[in-house]
């Protein structure tokens, strides 16, 4: 694979998996939305096809990494990091557009509901409304869950800690199902079978921290929220951002070592 197939296809690949992964956020989230209140199931399994999706459309190209966390854990793997930094470019710059897609697909939603009392409080807003007291939370606005991911309980050690082990099983699954033949990316079964990992981990683990288990669905969703003209969107919080990207990076490099230790 030449660079600039690595380049393209993570940027494609990685903005199919936040439009879609991000559009189901947002059709539970958005008030005039058709799938509003789905719950958490439509999220877990929502995220799991976009990774499907987004592995076969950007396999061929570029092995479908799609996250920095795999590209590092197989880069621990082989001893090969000549490629890691086009492939996390691609992918950064994937989850931007993709972002910037789901905003664009859900704009009149956004606008609606971004400026409606009972979300956003305001003068005949009740003020012990859940969601305007969300709204008024310094730290994440009340659309920011459609972007990135945030704890339901804020402590620093559980939320890296979750973060991390959800991601050792992801990369687990990718370097010991998941690879195509060349051992450098996802193969047509290694998609299908991560994207159901992707809904288990969502089923199982996702509960603590929505879990990201990807530095960049995280972190490109993320300043992509801060850069919006969104009204009343609050804030981006940033003091949790590092969660969701030094956790996986950490996990994918667990995640190799073991694989390294107990399968090569």
């Amino acid at each position: 694979m030449s660079s600039s197939d690595i380049f393209i296809g993570e940027t494609i690949g990685t903005a199919i998996l936040i439009l879609l992964g991000g559009g189901v956020c947002a059709a539970v989230t958005l008030k005039a939305s058709k799938a509003r209140n789905a719950g958490w199931l439509a999220i877990a399994f929502g995220w799991g096809f976009a990774v499907m999706t987004a592995v076969y459309i950007s396999g061929p190209l570029s092995g479908a990494h799609l996250n920095p966390a795999v590209t590092v854990a197989l880069a621990i793997k082989d001893g090969d990091w000549t490629n890691v930094p086009t492939y996390i470019g691609g992918q950064l710059l994937g989850a931007l557009i993709g972002a910037t897609l789901v905003w664009l697909a859900y704009y009149g939603q956004f606008q609606a509901h971004l400026t409606d009392k009972e979300i956003v409080g305001g003068p005949g807003a009740q003020s012990t409304s859940a969601k305007a007291v969300e709204a008024q939370e310094k730290g994440a606005g009340p659309v920011l869950g459609i972007f990135s991911t945030g704890p339901e309980i804020r402590n620093a050690v559980q939320n890296l800690a979750t973060e991390i082990i959800g991601t050792v099983v992801l990369i687990l699954a990718v370097l010991t199902q998941g690879l195509n033949d060349s051992g450098n990316g996802l193969g047509p079964l290694g998609g299908l079978i991560t994207a159901l990992v992707v809904a288990a981990i969502g089923l199982s683990l996702g509960g603590p921290t929505g879990y990201a288990i990807n530095p960049a669905r995280d972190l490109g969703p993320r300043i992509v929220h801060a850069l919006l003209p969104l009204p009343n969107k609050g804030g981006s919080d940033w003091g949790y951002a590092w969660i969701p990207v030094v956790g996986p990076l950490i996990g994918g490099a667990i995640g190799a070592g073991i694989y390294n230790i107990a399968f090569a």
